[in-house]
């Protein structure tokens, strides 16, 4: 499989390379060349089989062509040592849990498969220098990246966060787990680590100093996979009678888990409609409503892993649909909630359902329930990180206290660790010339 570049002005590039680059020269995000379109047969077959068997047939259509089977098989189960379970909330609205991982978080299973495909990578290569990776967290990614990371030879970690803008039980998570993970405190938005990654992938002299990548959604590595489980979704479903007719709704910040819906979609899953529930950072939703797309600062709010207000993906959402606005806003819809709004519903879901959700997951639920769904329709939003990584928060709404987990508690016990920097990329690139041994770890 070939990849090429959303701005049309780079060379198309193998898998290999566009894991190890991330960012096209020209600053685009790689798309495959064509996106495999399963048989039907193959779908109807999903319900009797386990999530690593339905992974491993969506992995073995993208990356087959690149990985040998034995490997990518290895990489499948290796990466997926839980199960996703969809759960009934209310009426005909179900929660897809996708937060079983090692950090309580969906991007567990983007980050894990990543960090082993790119390792199977460097390994193949015989790479002579350490390949750093740099990741730009609004709060999940950099712990779900750090965690799948974590120990990999010849692999350095960066998790640049802005400063006070994650909850503290996420910031445990990647602060305090020291060997090759450095958490960097930047003094700004997560617009603002955004833009310190994309510009150090086009810097020249950075590069040629040190091998750099992304584990954010912009590579494919990392976003792809999370397609992994709208499949699992879809066998569930289908294996209680409930698959047909499904609208799926996912809490979007930079748009990764919906351009990997999208990408189901087009593999040919049988998903009726998307909705895109927002938060204050609307920059979606609006483009929805007026076909012009205006990306302006984010906006801080109770749902920070969704506080983005250029989300980089939305160049993947407009390379698959070829720019068209009319085909965009037909299969995709937008919500747009508040901090009281979110609050609101978390209090009253847990009181009438008995069921808590984190303020992401919210944005999910509301978003379904407001959308009107017809009686032969099954809606099911994703409930991206567990409530109690938002511990405070959640507590303050419903007036009760929540236990943690032990896996989330294990975080807490550490120390923090973490290097403050301002926003600006002169500092930033000093700091990383400057400051790490680019020779290949011994």
């Amino acid at each position: 499989m070939k990849y090429y570049s959303t701005n049309k002005q780079a060379p198309s590039a193998g898998l290999e390379e566009v894991v190890i680059k991330s960012l096209a020269g020209d600053k685009g995000l790689y798309m495959p060349e064509r996106i495999p379109v399963l048989e039907k047969s193959v779908i109807r077959s999903l319900k009797d089989k386990s999530f690593q068997e339905i992974a491993g047939i969506v992995a073995q259509a993208f990356f087959g062509g690149d990985i040998e089977p034995d490997a990518l098989t290895a990489i499948v189960n290796d990466t997926l040592t839980f199960e996703t379970p969809v759960v009934h909330v209310n009426d005909n609205l179900y929660s897809l849990e996708l937060f079983h991982g090692p950090t309580l978080a969906f991007k567990d299973v983007g980050a894990r498969f990543m960090a082993r495909l790119l390792g199977c990578f460097i390994k193949k290569r015989g790479v002579d220098k350490v390949v750093n990776v740099l990741v730009a967290t609004s709060g999940d990614t950099g712990s779900a990246v750090a965690n799948g990371f974590l120990g990999i030879p010849d692999i350095r970690v960066f998790v640049l966060y802005p400063k006070g803008k994650v909850s503290p039980i996420q910031e445990c998570q990647f602060t305090t787990l020291g060997q090759n993970i450095t958490a960097l405190e930047i003094d700004g938005t997560f617009d603002d680590c955004q833009a310190l990654v994309k510009a150090a992938f086009v810097d020249k002299e950075l590069n040629q100093r040190m091998q750099l990548t992304s584990a954010n959604s912009i590579n494919v590595a990392r976003f792809l996979p999370q397609s992994f489980y709208y499949f699992n979704a879809y066998a569930q479903l289908d294996r209680i009678g409930k698959a047909d007719e499904c609208v799926v709704c996912v809490p979007s910040g930079n748009f990764g888990n919906l351009t990997a819906g999208l990408f189901a979609h087009r593999m040919g899953l049988p998903v009726k409609h998307f909705i895109a529930a927002n938060n204050r950072n609307d920059v979606f939703c609006d483009y929805l409503n007026t076909g012009i797309y205006t990306p302006r600062p984010s906006i801080a709010t109770i749902a920070n892993a969704m506080d983005v207000g250029n989300p980089s993906n939305f160049a993947r959402i407009l390379d698959m649909f070829r720019d068209d606005y009319q085909a965009i806003s037909q299969l995709i819809s937008g919500y747009r909630y508040t901090d009281e709004e979110i609050a609101s519903t978390i209090r009253e879901v847990y009181y009438a359902h008995h069921y808590l959700l984190d303020p992401h997951g919210a944005c999910g639920y509301q978003a379904l329930a407001k959308s009107h769904l017809k009686p032969n329709e099954t809606g099911l939003f994703l409930e991206t990180a567990h409530p109690a990584k938002f511990k405070e928060t959640v507590e303050k709404i419903i007036n009760k206290d929540i236990e943690i987990p032990a896996k989330l508690q294990a975080f807490m016990k550490g120390e923090k660790h973490s290097i403050a920097l301002g926003k600006d990329f002169e500092g930033f690139k000093e700091f990383m010339i400057q400051g790490f041994d680019n020779s290949k770890i011994q």
